[in-house]
């Protein structure tokens, strides 16, 4: 039997929350927890409670989402966050991830797209939205100028990390270079050190960081 994956919602659309909620809690496998209106009331109350995953507004009204991100992964480290907006610029995009975010997703998502989206970042990816993957690769591709760390990265270090800014699983970038996945790890982990990060996120963002 899956394990439950409980999860919290942060808009501030009374009828949005509603009705994802619902439909989450309708797949059997996954639990909406709680919901939230505000960053404020999210960051007062969710860490009582703090569930799997989170999906986070960015345009809330008070304290935006990625401030509320920023703060959230101090208090719930252990909660992986999606941004669930409709925003598709790249520096909201960025300015998510370098908080935090571990996925960044827009709210005309199929709802079978979100339910996989949150069983894809429990299991450890970093799920996007086609077109947000797109901006993403393309912002890697076309950035001229990058901080002298990640000038050190071989060929195939950047291969790993363009798959990772692109929201690709561990296993899906092994098999698109025909390696194991014990060799991505490795991969990742000599990246993380030349990079002077800790994970997947701050590697890309501080990668695409212009």
């Amino acid at each position: 039997m899956k394990k439950i994956i409980t999860v919290s919602i942060v808009d501030d659309e009374a009828d949005l929350r509603e009705h994802i909620g619902g439909y989450l809690s309708a797949t059997g496998n996954i639990r909406c927890e709680n919901t939230y209106a505000s960053a404020e009331e999210a960051l007062e109350k969710l860490p009582k409670n703090p569930p799997d995953v989170i999906l986070m507004d960015i345009n809330l009204g008070g304290m935006d989402g990625i401030e509320c991100v920023r703060r959230l992964t101090a208090l719930v480290p252990d909660a992986q966050v999606l941004m669930l907006t409709v925003f598709e610029d790249p520096e909201q995009i960025f300015r998510a991830l370098a908080a935090g975010a571990s996925g960044y997703l827009l709210k005309r998502l199929p709802p079978k797209k979100l339910v996989e989206a949150i069983e894809e970042v429990r299991a450890g990816g970093s799920p996007m939205s086609a077109s947000i993957a797109r901006k993403v690769v393309q912002s890697f591709k076309t950035t001229p100028a990058r901080g002298d760390d990640s000038a050190d990265l071989s060929p195939r270090e950047h291969s790993v990390l363009d798959g990772l800014a692109a929201g690709l699983a561990y296993k899906q970038i092994a098999d698109q270079l025909g390696v194991s996945i014990h060799t991505v790890r490795n991969y990742i982990r000599r990246i993380y050190e030349k990079l002077h990060v800790r994970t997947r996120t701050e590697a890309v963002a501080k990668f695409l960081r212009k």
